[in-house]
């Protein structure tokens, strides 16, 4: 799937959330009695509630909380990884 493809899946209005997520999920990493494995359950019920805030409560809202929260995990992961990458060369 191409990025271009994703970002049409998304409603431009709602980039904000994804950012407010990337955010959110920064600050879960930092804290240190935040375990792992529920930042990406907390980043998504954010991203669900704020878009259903902003959108009002449906299906639709859900689908795109849901995919603001993993397009900001997915590219906070995309970051973290080339700059891995790019330090074992």
């Amino acid at each position: 799937m191409e990025w271009s493809a994703i970002q049409n899946l998304i409603d431009p209005q709602l980039l904000i959330v994804v950012a407010v997520c990337w955010v959110i999920g920064y600050i879960l990493k930092q804290t240190p009695r935040v375990p792992d494995w529920t930042i990406v359950y907390a980043v998504g019920i954010v991203g669900v509630i704020a878009v259903c805030l902003m959108l009002g409560w449906s299906v639709e809202s859900i689908l795109q909380g849901v995919l603001c929260g993993a397009v900001a995990v997915y590219g906070n992961q995309l970051v973290k990884q080339a700059v891995k990458g790019s330090q074992d060369e």
